[in-house]
């Protein structure tokens, strides 16, 4: 069975709410920004603009709407990182924040834990409207949760010119680096924006702890996540961090492998009413967290112990005519593995819970030989032993 939904904890849906009701947009004009903002992050994407966070409706379409699914992806991964060690403060850096999104879902998950020891926060974005709001935001839930432990400083800064590197290098290294849906939005119109996005990612690497998270988040579109897949393959080329999750290898990256393939997560949540209804109003369907991500660590450790028979299962659980399949991904490459119904038994009653993000265990992964070849389908027989490591 997967785990609970993901959701927005009610506090801080209100405290977005509330300042979205400030802002005192129209809904009508609201939905329209959301379809327009949608467009823009999807089929429009050569329009986007950096600077789409200056413009009022669009800000409060993006609070309203584009913010709660963040934050809900932002802490599925909070909760699949390592839990930071005892220390006297929890530094965290969220680079190309917009609003704040990664700097709120840090806070709301912190005092949901109800850490002792302090928060110390610093947001870095283009947007000094946005970055107002992320302060503005913060404030508001720290005085209704009645916080005090918790500190943010906004820096105004362009990711592409490196200025905030200097601002924020001398303060302290951080237990936590944050790119939230951004990088892909960085040198777009650079000679070669997958080795300058790669530069910006060894420099926020540099000002992580030792045994920090840095969290990289992006669209699931086959663009944005096979740029991250090609991210992914120079750092470890250079040897600069480590894969903790999503990944059980460190091989280049088997979804580049075909032009039209790529890798992402889905994940079940639980949308908020208010995007319920923009839903209905704009003819969207937002019931799943779908994104492409990557959590790297400088220390080597690792979401599962890797092993040859460990494997991530990378679609969904495909029911096809007398027959189930997925597919499969470790040290080995991509497979394409399948169960027929009549080999199920207790040793692989497991198989018919796997779904797309779970870790799975095989004892033996059968591929048979028709016609002098052998056949790159994977089969599960009856007596294999078949287990889920980890859920998502």
């Amino acid at each position: 069975m997967r785990c609970l939904n993901a959701t927005v904890s009610p506090l801080l849906q209100e405290v977005i709410d509330q300042l979205v009701e400030k802002e005192g947009t129209a809904p009508k004009k609201l939905a329209e920004a959301v379809s327009e903002l949608s467009h823009l992050f999807t089929k429009g994407r050569n329009q986007l603009k950096q600077s789409y966070l200056d413009h009022r409706v669009l800000r409060a379409a993006y609070l309203q709407y584009f913010m709660p699914v963040n934050l809900a992806k932002v802490q599925v991964l909070l909760k699949e990182m390592p839990m930071p060690q005892p220390g006297t403060a929890f530094s965290v850096l969220d680079l190309g924040s917009g609003p704040g999104t990664g700097a709120l879902a840090v806070l709301d998950w912190w005092h949901q834990l109800a850490m002792p020891h302090p928060l110390s926060m610093i947001t870095v974005d283009s947007s000094g409207a946005a970055l107002g709001q992320a302060k503005e935001l913060w404030d508001r839930y720290c005085q209704a949760a009645s916080v005090t432990k918790a500190n943010l400083l906004t820096h105004e800064g362009d990711l592409e010119r490196r200025g905030w590197v200097d601002q924020v290098r001398g303060r302290q290294e951080f237990d936590l680096i944050v790119f939230a849906n951004c990088l892909n939005e960085v040198y777009v119109d650079g000679k070669d924006p997958i080795a300058m996005r790669v530069d910006l990612v060894k420099e926020a690497l540099s000002l992580l702890t030792p045994h920090g998270t840095l969290m990289i988040i992006e669209p699931a579109l086959r663009e944005t996540s096979r740029a991250l897949h090609q991210v992914r393959d120079r750092l470890l080329q250079e040897k600069r961090c480590s894969i903790y999750s999503p990944c059980l290898h460190e091989q280049a990256c088997p979804a580049l492998e075909k032009a039209d393939d790529w890798c992402h997560e889905e994940r079940p949540w639980e949308p908020p009413a208010v995007i319920q209804e923009i839903d209905e109003q704009v003819g969207f369907i937002k019931d799943a967290l779908k994104f492409s991500y990557l959590l790297l660590r400088k220390d080597g450790k690792t979401i599962v112990e890797r092993r040859p028979d460990v494997y991530r299962v990378v679609s969904e659980l495909r029911e096809l005519k007398g027959e189930k399949r997925a597919w499969l991904c470790n040290e080995q490459g991509r497979q394409e593995v399948g169960r027929q119904d009549r080999l199920a038994s207790t040793l692989n009653e497991a198989f018919d819970q796997w779904h797309r993000g779970a870790i799975v265990q095989i004892e033996k992964i059968v591929h048979k030989e028709r016609k002098g070849k052998v056949s790159t389908l994977g089969r599960i027989e009856r007596d294999a032993t078949v287990q889920i490591v980890r859920l998502v």
